[in-house]
């Protein structure tokens, strides 16, 4: 090997790895995504000494590998997300700034960011999974969020504008559907019977690149890497890890197996510099099949809840925080420790406390939040699960019946959601101060506004100031649910920015 080889390896061999990002979507045009090399040859890298490495193995696999290509890529498509330029809202630490590092977005970065992409191109690109063949398309939240139209185009370059059914920021799964019949489509595969090691590959359209399929195994299960928490306060996260290369643009594509049959939901990478590194991570498909079922059948995801909170024994560092801040002594180790348990729960009615460590849902082995997030978040309320746990020593089962966050066990639609639950945020009322400082004469304070909600469709974030809902002045939550009960149709919404700025926007209740 020559010196300037081995220079060049060095440079490629992994280092500590500092960013989580959503892995995803391609924002601005493909030209931006071009990067010097500096002179390097990176034709070693070829695709040529990618099939060396496959010598002693047999032809099978490489076969494998055309056929499920072959199976695969007409069902992944192209998502253009476009949304209303004078409106699109840019804050700091957005995610351009994940792709391209703090401040070097193509549009500039953070507050000083002036520049939008050009009039009638799509504010970003990701990728998406045909599931059916009437036009049911799966992808990501972050994919379709904010969007005022979504196109879809097809590897046939085919392209339609597509209906947004629904999405789940706790999984980061959204549910399109595009008007066609006889589409090819993936089947869901067992993501619970994937093995470590197992060939797996990623199809989607990285850095505008359509239809592209790359190859790897699957290098982890049940990985939990904090960032769905930027958009979740109940995130669920245990992906599937792949070394199979991901690239921004993605997002929201295909994770099969040698069968062509649909394993994960391609979401994030893990890396410094935004691009690929060797780890990406992929929505379970079994998690993510419950996902659009749930859409599909109720208008939106029905999830169950243990009723506890809880301290993850095999993270080191959270168990060494917990126990500074409580002079407690608990060792690391498999398991998830409850730290509370919430009143009229299902954990509470089994008879679970504080102290207690969960090991086991069913038959699947609980050794980190993961997997119980995981174990859990799959299953609605309603549903029952035995639980194993350990207390002072002594292993104990009891059977757990789940309820949603309000404490019910039934199944509901968008007809039993609360105002603040259709609309995505609570509102607290305005201090004297406040009102005093801004001018104003009436109004709530936006508190708790849900990602992807309408909300924040229309720019509304937490601490913005809402003075009035179709006309009317709302002073308490109360207003804004007296107005907004039983109403359908349009729905008008002023409000008041952090820079004090009045805007009226609009939204639409069904």
């Amino acid at each position: 090997m020559n010196i300037k080889m081995k220079n060049t390896l060095k440079k490629l061999m992994p280092f500590a790895l500092t960013g989580v990002i959503s892995g995803a979507t391609v924002f601005g045009a493909s030209q931006y995504f071009s990067s010097e090399n500096n002179g390097e040859d990176f034709s070693y890298f070829t695709t040529a000494s990618k099939k060396s490495a496959f010598v002693g193995m047999g032809t099978a696999v490489g076969d494998d590998f055309v056929k499920a290509s072959k199976a695969t890529v007409p069902a992944v498509v192209t998502i253009k997300n476009y949304q209303d330029r004078a409106t699109q809202r840019m804050p700091d630490n957005d995610m351009f700034d994940f792709f391209f590092g703090p401040g070097n977005s193509p549009f500039g970065g953070g507050q000083q960011r002036q520049q939008q992409p050009p009039k009638n191109m799509p504010s970003g690109l990701g990728s998406g999974v045909i599931i059916s063949p009437d036009g049911y398309i799966i992808s990501n939240n972050h994919v379709v969020a904010g969007a005022n139209k979504l196109e879809v185009v097809l590897s046939n370059k085919k392209s339609y504008i597509a209906t947004l059914i629904g999405t789940d920021p706790n999984t980061d799964i959204s549910l399109l559907k595009i008007e066609e019949k006889g589409l090819p489509y993936l089947n869901f595969a067992n993501s619970d019977l994937t093995e470590v090691g197992q060939w797996v590959l990623a199809v989607g359209n990285p850095l505008g690149l359509n239809s592209t399929v790359t190859a790897g195994i699957i290098s982890a299960k049940g990985r939990s890497i904090d960032i769905l928490s930027q958009q979740s306060r109940t995130p669920i996260e245990s992906f599937i890890q792949t070394d199979a290369a991901i690239n921004p643009g993605n997002s929201g594509g295909a994770l099969v197996n040698v069968n062509g049959d649909l394993i994960g939901i391609n979401t994030a990478i893990q890396s410094k510099t935004g691009y690929y590194e060797g780890y990406g991570f992929a929505v379970p498909s079994n998690l993510a099949r419950k996902i659009v079922e749930d859409i599909k059948k109720f208008g939106l995801v029905q999830r169950g809840f243990l009723g506890i909170g809880s301290l993850d024994l095999s993270n080191d560092m959270q168990v060494a925080a917990y126990n500074q801040k409580n002079k407690a002594n608990l060792k690391v180790g498999d398991g998830v420790y409850v730290t509370e348990v919430t009143d009229k729960s299902g954990a509470e009615d089994a008879g679970i406390k504080t102290g207690d460590i969960v090991t086991k849902i069913d038959n699947t082995d609980i050794g980190s939040f993961a997997d119980l997030s995981f174990a859990i978040g799959s299953r609605r309320p309603g549903d029952k699960v035995n639980v194993t746990y350990t207390r002072n020593g002594k292993v104990n089962n009891v059977t757990v019946t789940l309820k949603d966050q309000k404490g019910g066990t039934s199944s509901r639609s968008k007809d039993d959601l609360t105002v603040t639950e259709k609309i995505g945020s609570e509102f607290e009322p305005l201090s004297d101060r406040v009102k005093t400082d801004y001018g104003l004469e009436s109004g709530v304070l936006a508190k708790n506004v849900t990602e992807g909600g309408e909300m924040d469709k229309i720019g509304v974030v937490d601490n913005y100031i809402v003075m009035e809902i179709n006309g009317k002045p709302v002073n308490s939550q109360k207003d804004v649910e007296k107005i907004l009960n039983g109403y359908k149709g349009n729905v008008q919404v002023k409000y008041v920015d952090s820079y004090g700025r009045i805007t009226t926007r609009g939204f639409k209740l069904q």
